[in-house]
């Protein structure tokens, strides 16, 4: 059964980071497009960056771009979102995502979250003095 399990949402001050984590089990989570989405309250989910299966290729919202950075570490089936310099509008509640049809990371961080092919529960993120 595939599973997803985000953490190290939290709170923190402007200017501050975090780092967040989304570990995956029942699947390998480098053969598929993967990212990060997120939901502000009273707002739509935003794809915030994603990341391709075959040669690492990344997209960042505008939004985000130059302050987060997406990675993955294969030896532990984990995907990564290093969140600097943050923002009291990046507060939402952040979900990984799997998108296994998506080659373009562009078009999968623009798509609508539900029509993803797998997610997680979920990890809030309060950016807050």
């Amino acid at each position: 059964q595939w599973q997803l399990v985000e953490s190290g949402g939290g709170l923190v001050q402007p200017g501050g980071s975090l780092r967040l984590s989304c570990a995956a089990s029942g699947f390998t989570l480098d053969n598929y497009a993967t990212g990060w989405f997120r939901q502000a309250p009273g707002k739509e989910h935003e794809g915030v960056s994603c990341i391709s299966s075959s040669d690492g290729t990344t997209y960042y919202a505008d939004s985000v771009k130059g302050r987060f950075t997406i990675s993955r570490d294969n030896a532990k089936n984990t995907m990564y979102l290093q969140m600097n310099s943050l923002k009291p509008e990046d507060t939402a509640v952040y979900h990984c995502v799997v998108g296994a049809l998506y080659s373009n990371v562009q078009n999968m961080c623009r798509t609508p979250f539900g029509a993803l092919d797998y997610w997680g529960q979920g990890t809030q993120v309060t950016v807050s003095s």
